[in-house]
């Protein structure tokens, strides 16, 4: 028998207070926004002076946008591109790199 009685004896937790008596959740959403005001609406911002809107998954231009579409696919081909310029600039750099890594290994083994 321990002379302080037993070190690790952890209390017994309450039992949780039952869940939420309201009947809210049973409410269907246009009742729930009518009771309780909760009409939220679409995100929306401005960006560089154009409004933007999320709706179904995408950012829409409110104001259907001033740009044109031929400026539309120029800007989508200036995109790519520079994508592909960025791509190969990247792989010239770790051309570079694993060049200066192999000359260091060479002049590493020239001195042994």
């Amino acid at each position: 028998m321990p002379l302080f009685g037993n070190t690790f004896s952890p209390k017994k937790t309450p039992p949780r207070k039952s869940a939420s008596l309201s009947n809210l959740h049973t409410l269907d959403r246009s009742t729930r926004e009518i009771e309780l005001g909760l009409e939220y609406g679409a995100p929306v911002m401005n960006i560089g002076g154009q409004s933007l809107k999320f709706e179904e998954g995408q950012w829409i231009t409110e104001s259907g946008g001033n740009v044109s579409g031929k400026e539309l696919q120029r800007l989508k081909k200036r995109n790519q591109q520079l994508e592909e310029e960025n791509n190969l600039l990247k792989l010239k750099v770790d051309l570079l790199l694993d060049m200066v890594t192999d000359g260091r290994q060479l002049r590493e083994a020239e001195r042994r």
